[in-house]
C-alpha cells in the first residue's frame, strides 16, 4: 500500500490521451505505460497471465482453484485531453500537495480512471504476495479507449464470449462514496450503478447556398440550424421514475429526516410531486428521470464575412433505461419539424440491462463497501455516463459500476475538467476495498 501513491504518480505522468480517430492518437505513451506495469507490480505479472487485445487493451487472467463463473475487475487507462491552462498544477505532473490526511495528488486520470486501475492492481499484488488463490478465475480488463469508442473493451468481450466465458460478477467505474446529494439524507452514501443510460450522438446538418455576408438571405443555414436547436431545447424528453431509481428513493428515504422521510417512503401517494421536484432540484436529479439531450458542438462558416454553406450541430443524447435509441431519434425528428435539417445518428448504444440488487455478487459488493467505509448507506442507481462495462452485459447478468473513492461535489466537478485530483487517503481506502473484495473471491 505505501507504493500505491508512487505508482499512481508514475502512471499519471504518462499522457495516454485517446482520440476519436486512432490515426490521430499518439500511441507511444500507451506502450510506455504497458511496459512500466511489470516493474510496478512484479508479483501480479509473475502470477497472472496477460493478453494484449485490440493492440493496446489488457486482459489479465488469475486462475482460480475451481471452474465456477469468473469475476471481472475493470478500469481504463486512457484519459481525456488536458493542457496546462487553468490548472493549479500541470495535468501530467502528478504533483502532491498537503500533509497527512490532507495530501492530494493532482493530475488527469487520478479520478478517471488511473486511480481505480492502481487500486485494483494494488489489491491484486497484495493478495498474490499473501498467497491468496481465488476460488474461481479473476480477470482484469483494462481498456485503452473508454473515453472515445470503447473498442478495446468490446474486443475483450468478443474474445471472452468466443471462449464460452460468462462472468458471475463484473465491477467497473461508476458510482462513488458521496455526501449531500440526496435531500434530507446526511452522511456518506455509496451509489452503485446497476445500469447505465444508452448513448448516441445525433448530427443536425443544413446545407444551402453561401455567399458574402453583406447580402444575407432571409433565412440562412445557420439560422435554420439555430431554430432547430431552439425547438429541440424547448422539448425535453418525458420524465419518469425507472425501477432502480424508485429503489434508490426507497433505500435513501428510509434514512431521511422529517417530512422528507414520509415523502420518500410513500411513493404511492407522493410520486407525482417527487417527479416534479426531481425535475427542478438539480441537473443530476433531472437527468435521473429522463433521457437528456445536449448540443455539444457547432460548425458553420470558415470566415467571419462568409455565409455558411454547411452548418452542423452535434447533439449528445443519454437514453433513459426505460426508453431506446429509436425513441430518442423519433423525439428529435418530432421536435425539429424541418425536413431541410438532415438528422444522422452516430455511435448508438442502447441502455444497459438492470443488474440485480440481490444475490452473491451484489451482496459481496455491499458487504465490502460496509467493511471499507463503515456507516455508509449502499444504494443502487442508474449511471448517467457511459462506461466500458456496458459491453460486458453481453456475458454477465451482474455488472456493477462503482469506484471505491470518496468524492466531494468539488472533486466530482473536476472529472473531464481542470484540476482533477484525488485525496491520498481516498486512494488508500480504495486499495483496501479491492483487497477485501478479492479476499471474498
Amino acid at each position: 500500500m505505501p507504493d500505491a501513491l508512487a505508482n499512481l504518480r508514475s502512471l499519471v505522468r504518462i499522457p495516454t490521451v485517446s482520440g476519436q480517430d486512432p490515426a490521430d492518437t499518439d500511441w507511444a505513451p500507451f506502450r510506455a505505460l504497458v511496459a512500466l506495469l511489470p516493474s510496478l507490480y512484479p508479483a501480479t505479472h509473475r502470477r497472472l497471465s496477460l493478453e494484449i487485445v485490440a493492440e493496446h487493451s489488457l486482459l489479465y487472467r488469475w486462475k482460480g482453484s475451481t471452474d465456477g463463473p469468473p469475476t471481472v475487475l475493470m478500469a481504463h487507462y486512457d484519459v481525456v485531453p488536458a493542457t496546462d491552462e487553468g490548472w493549479e498544477h500541470p495535468p501530467f505532473s502528478a504533483d502532491v500537495t498537503g500533509e497527512g490526511d490532507d495530501r492530494v495528488v493532482w493530475g488527469r486520470g487520478t479520478l478517471d480512471d488511473k486511480g481505480a486501475l492502481v487500486a485494483v492492481l494494488e489489491g491484486v499484488e497484495a493478495s498474490v504476495l499473501a498467497g491468496h488463490t481465488p476460488r474461481c478465475d479473476v480477470y482484469l480488463s483494462f481498456g485503452h479507449d473508454e473515453e472515445t469508442v470503447g473498442s478495446g473493451a468490446r474486443a475483450i468481450v468478443d474474445l471472452l464470449q468466443s471462449r464460452g466465458i460468462r462472468a458471475g460478477l463484473v465491477i467497473d467505474e461508476g458510482g462513488a462514496i458521496v455526501e449531500d446529494v440526496f435531500p434530507g439524507v446526511s452522511g456518506p452514501i455509496a451509489v452503485v450503478g446497476v445500469s447505465e443510460k444508452g448513448i448516441l450522438s445525433v448530427t443536425l446538418t443544413v446545407e444551402q447556398g453561401g455567399g458574402h455576408a453583406s447580402t444575407p438571405p432571409r433565412f440562412s443555414a445557420t439560422a435554420r440550424l439555430a431554430r432547430a436547436i431552439v425547438r429541440l431545447n424547448r422539448r425535453p424528453f418525458r420524465a419518469g421514475f425507472s425501477a432502480p431509481t424508485l429503489e434508490m428513493i426507497g433505500t435513501l428515504g428510509a434514512h431521511a429526516r422529517g417530512p422528507l422521510r414520509f415523502a420518500f417512503t410513500n411513493l404511492w401517494l407522493t410520486r407525482p410531486v417527487l417527479l416534479a421536484v426531481f425535475a427542478r432540484l438539480s441537473d443530476e436529479t433531472n437527468a435521473l428521470i429522463r433521457t437528456t439531450q445536449a448540443v455539444t458542438m457547432l460548425r458553420g462558416s470558415q470566415a467571419a464575412n462568409a455565409l455558411a454553406e454547411r452548418a452542423v450541430a452535434t447533439v449528445n443524447i443519454r437514453v433513459a433505461i426505460d426508453s431506446s435509441v429509436a425513441d430518442a431519434v423519433a423525439h428529435v425528428r418530432r421536435a425539429i419539424r424541418d425536413p431541410r435539417v438532415v438528422i444522422a445518428v452516430q455511435h448508438p448504444h442502447e441502455p444497459s440491462p438492470v443488474s440485480p440488487t440481490s444475490g452473491p455478487g451484489w451482496e459481496l459488493v455491499r458487504r465490502t463497501i460496509g467493511e471499507s467505509f463503515p456507516g455508509t448507506i449502499v444504494t443502487p442507481y442508474v449511471m448517467m455516463a457511459a462506461s466500458d462495462s456496458r459491453h460486458f452485459t453481453r456475458i454477465s447478468d451482474c455488472v456493477y459500476r462503482f469506484s471505491p473513492f470518496e468524492m466531494s461535489t468539488a472533486e466530482r466537478g473536476t472529472l473531464h475538467a481542470r484540476n482533477e485530483r484525488l485525496r491520498v487517503s481516498t486512494l488508500l481506502r480504495g486499495v483496501d476495498f479491492y483487497t477485501r473484495l478479492i479476499a471474498g473471491l
